[in-house]
């Protein structure tokens, strides 16, 4: 697909292609600080654990049309994977990182994220998961799959959509024997979008809230587990809390 194709159509990032044109997005533009603020969030946090030497690879969970992919290799990382389990992101992800000359640098995978393991794909010293748990109806699932992917002394960074939190004590089987609540999900029901280019692949979506996300991850294994703070001027929902980054580390 030449890079005048490519521009002939929306998308859902714009990217900037090599003779400087940018590609359409379809999204509406009070939406697209979504992708900046996520980018600068993630930059804070690769700073904060690699410095100045970036990861020589990295693993995208769910990279869609592989934007984030583009941004880690022009921010020096080496090698990137990108995990997507649709039919088209993978064609335009694989299409897009062609004509920016990435195709020797960034590996699309086509796999559902249940379905990954460390013995095909590696263990990398940078995992990002940005925007997947929340369409998942097995999020906690997925977490154990991103941990199983991040190499010792590496660094998983997680993206996603909260809900509000549910906080105290239930009775476990009897009055006597009660346990605190750690977190809580939150169905959404995607049934009917599952067509949708952004929506859940099964319909059926249990979203945690931010307590529960941490929470969980400290459970599966990750350290140092920490919400990535956003920009001052970033995409209102990271700025009020209703997205999280969180990152966590493997020792």
């Amino acid at each position: 697909m030449s890079i005048d194709d490519l521009l002939t159509r929306p998308w859902f990032y714009r990217f900037e292609l090599p003779d400087g044109r940018v590609t359409p997005s379809y999204i509406d533009a009070s939406v697209e600080p979504v992708h900046s603020t996520r980018v600068a969030m993630m930059d804070r946090a690769l700073r904060e654990h690699f410095g100045t030497a970036m990861p020589a690879s990295a693993i995208d969970i769910a990279c869609h049309q592989a934007w984030f992919s583009t941004q880690l290799t022009a921010r020096g990382v080496d090698r990137v994977i990108g995990l997507e389990p649709r039919d088209e992101h993978v064609r335009d992800a694989r299409a897009i990182t062609a004509a920016m000359g990435l195709s020797d640098r960034i590996r699309i995978e086509q796999i559902d994220v249940h379905a990954a393991t460390a013995e095909r794909f590696g263990r990398h010293p940078l995992v990002l998961c940005f925007g997947l748990i929340y369409h998942l109806e097995n999020p906690i699932g997925a977490l154990r799959v991103a941990r199983a992917l991040t190499a010792p002394g590496g660094m998983c960074l997680v993206e996603t959509q909260v809900v509000p939190g549910m906080r105290g004590f239930v009775d476990w089987g009897n009055h006597r024997f009660v346990r605190p609540l750690k977190g809580s999900f939150g169905i959404i029901d995607e049934t009917e979008e599952t067509h949708g280019p952004e929506a859940s692949t099964m319909g059926i979506c249990l979203a945690p809230d931010t307590e529960a996300l941490i929470w969980i991850m400290q459970r599966i294994g990750f350290s140092d587990v920490t919400l990535i703070e956003p920009p001052a001027d970033g995409y209102e929902q990271h700025v009020h809390g209703k997205r999280v980054m969180v990152k966590g580390l493997v020792r």
